[in-house]
């Protein structure tokens, strides 16, 4: 287990807009960053990042966190995990006592999945260029594609032998888990799985080994020509793009992506200086890719080979490019070239002067292509409208799609309104079949819900009703996790939290969320102890629960804003940081009226169920009632009457 002192020392470190930077393009947006979010599909970027507070907030799907959370919930990784990899970023040691044999178990074998990868990989690029076997198939076919020996060290290829033992073997004499390395599919039966193929290690966004692609040499048709590791825990097909960890900061500076088809056209073009380019493998492209790609750049060309067969099956698939609202232009490559060998025959400037001369957007491309194959033929080029109105109609921004509407209109020779209808009606299927289940399309939480379940998960805390429980009460953690530390009469040293905390003292027995209980007890001790707990305080607090919501209640839509800096005043009241004062005020006011509501409630619902014949207790209840009443209409007074 690591120590709290490494776990501090390495938040301590942490810079969130460095370590969300790896995978989300920022761009600066005043004192802080904005960026896509990774978490949902959006056409603005709503995903903003405070480097002042060290967290990110999407004000479109609620996710929120610091740079820990963000790789636990981005990359799937465990707390630990998120902190090793900070750790290894910021080359901090870490400190490390005895954990459970359970954790133990599940940390070794994630990281022995890794590990074993990373072995087969160092095997077979050894064997590639130290044996005879090696050097004399795999490097010689490395070499006739024109890859350098730097370029072959860079990208970890290697020559799996044809002795079907040789990993086997090694492992075996290393002491690596072989049940493990089954389920890498680096074995089969105690066999190896690749043998006489050269090797391609594929990594995920860490550079970390996820998998093995590997392709035989042998001109055998029956023997398949690509072979790839089967999914397992670290390895999933549709999340995956090859070079995309080489590739990641040249997208982002050349604001697009190149997509090809093969592993030696990436790595070709990256020898070549042209680096912005992944491949999908072979698979054909998924959404999760896409978003892989989104996370760099909105600008996506995809390259084809100029002899490409089932080119109109290609395009089909890249509606879903457009789907998520992304620029999506094509490129066909000269006949009988593929972008390996073109890149070859003409080096680095001829060949993307070549695509910034012959690459077309897509739905123009689309348009040329179906035309010429329709000809004059009138039902053929009524298919082809419809083609092209369904990929207009998957095109998010109503905007763009509207001047799609018009140039397609001017090509094809129809109507603007026929096209525009058309685009509609399928725009409404899609909307119609659509679940709504991301936390934007979710009605509010009625109170009745909330009271039945007062602990919702961190994406439904940006939804309930204003007027519930949970958000007065909410409220006043909010006020003490971000104000509590500001003095109120900085002579006398009252700071706000004390003040809040004798405020609520005699209702805080009728709070629902028990995880805002705890704060508020944490923030007593703190005051009985006189210390002052900062924002910070909060936002690292060892409890996950309440650094959580911590972040969620330091993510402001005004702080975001940044009003201020860009000469934007308030002007029927201060600046939230001036009128904090008026904030816990009115936060408290309407607490105690929402608690005294409910208590008078149930206090009415009682009296119901005494007997008319108990004089007594009924006197007695109808007292506390009145009193209830009296203080419930003093409270509504003054909230009327705080000057806003």
């Amino acid at each position: 287990m690591i120590t709290p002192k490494s776990i501090d020392e390495v938040k301590a470190a942490a810079r969130v807009e460095e370590v969300l930077g790896e995978f989300i393009d920022l761009r600066r947006a005043g004192v802080n960053l904005k960026g896509p979010c990774p978490f949902h599909d959006e056409k603005t970027p709503s995903f903003v990042v405070s480097p002042a507070k060290g967290i990110y907030k999407c004000f479109g799907c609620g996710m929120a966190g610091d740079s820990v959370r963000f790789l636990m919930d981005h990359e799937k990784l465990s707390y630990p995990e998120a902190i090793r990899w900070i750790a290894n970023k910021y080359n901090i040691e870490l400190e490390e006592t005895e954990v459970s044999e359970e954790v133990r178990r599940e940390i070794q074998k994630k990281d022995s999945f890794f590990i074993i990868n990373g072995f087969a990989q160092k095997l077979f690029q050894e064997y590639l260029l130290k044996t005879n076997e090696g050097r004399a198939i795999g490097l010689s076919y490395f070499k006739e594609r024109g890859f350098l020996e730097s370029t072959v060290e860079k990208w970890g290829l290697g020559y799996a032998p044809e002795d079907r033992h040789f990993l086997f073997n090694e492992l075996k004499q290393g002491g690596y888990n072989l049940e493990l390395a089954h389920e890498l599919g680096l074995l089969k039966e105690n066999r190896d799985f690749f043998h006489s193929r050269i090797v391609f290690p594929i990594r995920n966004l860490s550079g970390k080994i996820i998998g093995i692609g590997a392709r035989t040499l042998s001109s055998n048709k029956r023997i398949p020509k690509y072979i790839n590791s089967p999914e397992s825990e670290i390895y999933n097909k549709r999340k995956t793009l090859f070079g995309l960890y080489f590739a990641k900061t040249a997208i982002r500076k050349k604001d697009t992506c190149y997509m090809v088809e093969g592993y030696t056209d990436v790595i070709s073009l990256h020898q070549n200086g042209i680096e912005n380019v992944v491949a999908s493998s072979g698979t054909a492209l998924t959404v999760e890719q896409i978003k892989l790609v989104k996370r760099f750049s909105e600008n996506i060309t995809v390259v084809y080979d100029g002899d490409s067969a089932g080119i109109n099956a290609a395009l089909r698939g890249l509606d879903l490019i457009l789907e998520q609202d992304m620029n999506v232009r094509l490129l066909l490559l000269p006949d009988g070239e593929d972008p390996d060998s073109y890149v070859r025959k003409v080096g680095h400037t001829s060949f993307t002067e070549y695509v910034s001369e012959n690459s077309k957007d897509f739905i123009l491309f689309k348009i040329d292509l179906l035309l010429k194959e329709a000809g004059d033929d009138p039902i053929k080029r009524s298919k082809v409208v419809k083609d092209i109105v369904e990929s207009i109609s998957k095109i998010t921004d109503s905007l763009k799609r509207n001047e799609y509407v018009k140039l397609c209109s001017r090509l094809l020779d129809v109507p603007e309104i026929t096209i525009q209808k058309e685009a509609n009606k399928l725009i409404k299927q899609q909307i119609n079949k659509k679940s709504y289940s991301s936390p934007q399309f979710e009605k509010p939480r009625s109170e009745a819900e909330w009271d039945k379940d007062p602990k919702p998960n961190k994406q439904q805390s940006a939804i309930f009703d204003v007027n519930s429980h949970e958000a007065q009460e909410r409220d006043i953690v909010r006020i003490l996790m971000t104000l509590g530390d500001n003095f109120i009469d900085e002579s006398k040293e009252i700071r706000v939290y004390d003040y809040v905390y004798q405020a609520i003292l005699n209702i805080i027995e009728y709070f629902d969320n028990e995880l805002y209980v705890e704060v508020i007890q944490e923030v007593a001790k703190a005051h009985e102890k006189e210390l002052v707990l900062t924002p910070t305080y909060f936002l690292t607090h060892p409890n996950e629960e309440i650094s959580q919501l911590a972040i969620e209640v330091n993510s402001d839509k005004y702080y975001y804003a940044n009003w201020k800096s860009r000469g934007i005043e308030l002007q029927t009241q201060a600046m939230p940081k001036d009128n904090y004062i008026n904030d816990f005020t009115q936060s408290i006011l309407r607490l105690k009226s929402k608690k005294l509501q409910r208590i008078l409630e149930e206090n009415q619902e009682k009296i119901k169920s005494i007997s008319p014949d108990d004089v007594d207790e009924l006197r007695i209840k109808l007292k506390v009632i009145m009193a209830i009443k009296t203080d419930l209409a003093q409270i509504n007074n003054l909230l009327r009457n705080v000057v806003l």
